[in-house]
This record gives C-alpha cells, structure tokens and sequence, in this order.
C-alpha cells in the first residue's frame, strides 16, 4: 500500500502561485529533520519540490514562504534572483541556468495535495504541546 501525506488542500494554492511547507522528513539513520518543499500549481496541476535553490542549496524564499512570482510562470530564487518553471522546476535564467529542482511524488487525492514516496515523522512528538482537552466537534446534516 502506499502512503500518502496530505500537505494542504487544492484550493489552498491558486492558479500560478507557489505555497511553501517545512515538513518533518525521516532520514535513512532514522533520524527526523526539518524539510522545507513547496507545491506549484500551474491550471488544474500541482507539482512538488524540495525548496532549495540547485546553485548553493539555500531555500527559494529568503522570507520564509514568501516566494517571488513574476506573472505566475515561474518562481524567483530570493537569494541568486534564479527562475525556474513551475511545473518543471528547470531553471532557465541564473546562476543554476540548466539545473533543476528536486521533484516530488505529488498525488492528488479527495480533493488534497498529498505526497508519496517519502517517509514523514507524525505530528506526535515534535515538540508541539498537547492540547488540555480535545476539541469539541459538531456535527450537522444538510
């Protein structure tokens, strides 16, 4: 069976824009580190990448999850002023000119952007605090 993580919503990253994300990977030692990615969106088609420019490995955003965005065909690299494509993450114009991006499994499932082929850490233990009491849930029919 393959897992899927569900990274954010469909409607959550509009036509032409990027979204970026630091997630909790899972190393080969078993160890969990910090792992920023961003999610493109170009039409109706998500892509996914690890948010690290190919010229010196520093993220795309300098503000993080800010990502500069020129007509909503390609991202700017905050740090080298790099573009890349959106959906193919090859840099055209830059000190990587020729490079790409590192491409993520993305799936879209029920609506949700989900990644696969990787191994995430789960929420628990993370270092987030546990709420005092579970949250109350209403539930209502149409």
């Amino acid at each position: 069976m393959i897992e899927l993580y569900a990274v954010c919503q469909t409607g959550e990253i509009e036509n032409g824009e990027a979204a970026g994300f630091l997630l909790m990977r899972i190393e080969e030692t078993g160890e969990a580190n910090p792992w920023p990615i961003l999610i493109t969106r170009k039409g109706n088609s998500f892509y996914g990448f690890e948010n690290a420019c190919p010229h010196k490995g520093e993220r795309l955003d300098a503000e993080p999850g800010r990502f500069l965005d020129t007509e909503g065909n390609f991202l700017t690299c905050g740090h080298h002023q790099a573009q890349f494509d959106l959906d193919t993450g090859h840099c055209f114009i830059g000190p990587c000119q020729g490079e790409k991006l590192k491409s993520l499994e993305i799936v879209i499932d029920d609506g949700d952007v989900c990644l696969t082929g990787v191994q995430l850490a789960e929420e628990d233990g993370l270092g987030l605090e546990a709420p005092d009491e579970a949250p109350e849930v209403m539930i209502t029919s149409d």
